[in-house]
């Protein structure tokens, strides 16, 4: 439909006047879209299991402590981090009504709460994070579960209870926390979390951390296959005979640097096996000296191309050199080289699901001095993006299969993208005729997601 010059451009531009008005008062709400979210927890009763998982916390007199993690949920999914930052929306109707309140607790009230959070509680929600992605596991019948490992660092400039200066590459000195996560690779969701101070290694307690997280999924799962992709600071005879013996189908990266004989292999090699114009490899026997038992040994290299310096000959060509790159890659699986490489590579996967929690959930946010306050804060982060994405396998049917790389079988959108388009939509809610109703805006595309998240 064309309009005309005059229906569309308006030639008034006087500023309206502001008028502040109570938002519970009014029904007014910023956050509309957070009805999904109300009935996602409903299908789930996640307030109920909160409340059996925290029943031995006494919380205030008012707020338990289930209550003050539900609010942690909502709002970090809201888009905050600052616990004072509740201060926005204190009046919001549908975030009380979501929360089943009539009133926010006060930051004093949610800090002192936390406080209160200890180790029981902390397992209790990791129990149940990791009971939900397997009830989700379950229902999909899965063939195969890939788990990954890795740690990723949470830097503060406070002395919380916890935090030491270890290795930190962006802020080197900063004092942190250094967390083991397990990722499953076909929902994108985080499995567990092993909480750590900022100056361990890596690996450290990593074993049977990997062994605990295998079985919780073979006790769901029994007919699935279970393989995990690790890198180079899991690189250890006992972890990787244990995963072996554990039926774990496993790559991991050698730290080949630390290997001098290895170095000597790949100037020495002449024939290299070809996969492609990009990738070459060739296996061998190797184990280090101080090892019993051997595993299948890729090393391989990719050809990249890197620009020659100095002045470019512009008229005739851009000259170009190629250069390659080395990995070694440690295995059990027994498939071909290309699909080897693929699988390990696939891992990079976990690296986008650290990016997307620390973005869009703050997981990597301090925001007490106590220690198991802020494991509380991190796990309520893990909910609101774990939320998130069974909210969207709810409503959307699977987009992929399961490739080499092992990518989530949904094509799924972060959380800040969702924020945009449904969570932080205006509306009012409404009594007509004694039947509760959230207007929203008519337009056509907010009408299309309400409607498709409605369904689920």
């Amino acid at each position: 439909m064309k309009f005309k010059t005059a229906q569309i451009v308006r030639k008034f531009f006087k500023i309206p006047d502001v008028r502040y008005e109570d938002e519970g008062h009014n029904s007014l709400t910023s956050f509309a879209g957070l009805v999904i979210y109300q009935k996602l927890f409903q299908q789930l009763k996640l307030k109920a299991r909160l409340s059996r998982e925290l029943a031995h916390l006494a919380g205030s007199a008012t707020y338990g402590a289930a209550v003050v993690f539900l609010w942690l949920i909502v709002h970090l999914l809201l888009g905050f981090r600052r616990l004072r930052e509740r201060d926005f929306y204190e009046n919001d109707p549908l975030v009380q009504r979501l929360l089943g309140l009539t009133t926010l607790p006060d930051t004093s009230t949610i800090c002192r709460t936390l406080a209160k959070f200890d180790q029981p509680s902390i397992d209790n929600l990791r129990a149940l994070m990791r009971q939900w992605v397997l009830e989700r596991l379950m229902s999909e019948r899965l063939a195969r579960v890939t788990l990954d490992f890795d740690g990723s660092v949470f830097s503060t400039g406070r002395h919380a209870e916890g935090t030491a200066i270890g290795f930190n590459k962006k802020k080197k000195g900063a004092r942190s926390y250094y967390p083991l996560f397990c990722t499953v690779a076909q929902t994108g969701q985080f499995f567990d979390l092993q909480h750590r101070s900022g100056n361990v290694h890596d690996s450290k307690g990593s074993l049977n951390f990997i062994l605990n997280c295998v079985n919780e999924v073979r006790q769901a799962l029994p007919a699935a296959q279970v393989e995990s992709r690790i890198d180079s600071a899991f690189f250890d005879e006992e972890r990787l005979v244990q995963m072996h013996l554990a039926d774990v189908e496993f790559t991991v990266s050698v730290p080949f640097e630390r290997f001098p004989h290895l170095k000597g292999l790949i100037e020495q090699r002449r024939r290299w096996k070809r996969i492609d114009d990009t990738w070459s490899y060739f296996e061998t026997d190797w184990k280090p000296n101080c090892w019993t038992f051997g595993f299948r040994v890729l090393i391989v290299r990719q050809k990249k191309k890197q620009p020659t310096k100095g002045p470019l000959q512009l008229d005739l060509f851009e000259p170009v050199s190629h250069e390659y790159q080395y990995q070694v890659i440690m295995t059990n699986k027994d498939l071909g080289a290309g699909n080897v490489i693929d699988f390990h590579h696939g891992r990079g996967s976990q690296e986008g699901i650290f990016a997307e929690g620390k973005t869009h959930c703050r997981m990597e946010y301090i925001p007490v001095r106590k220690w198991f306050g802020n494991q509380a804060y991190c796990l309520a982060a893990l909910f609101a993006h774990n939320l998130t994405r069974e909210l969207q396998m709810r409503v959307d049917p699977r987009e992929r299969r399961t490739t080499g790389k092992r990518p989530a079988l949904w094509r799924f959108e972060t959380l800040g993208t969702l924020r945009g388009r449904l969570l932080r939509q205006a509306g009012r809610l409404i009594r007509p005729q004694g039947q509760l109703t959230l207007v929203v805006s008519s337009a056509g595309a907010i009408r299309r997601v309400f409607d498709k998240y409605l369904a689920l």
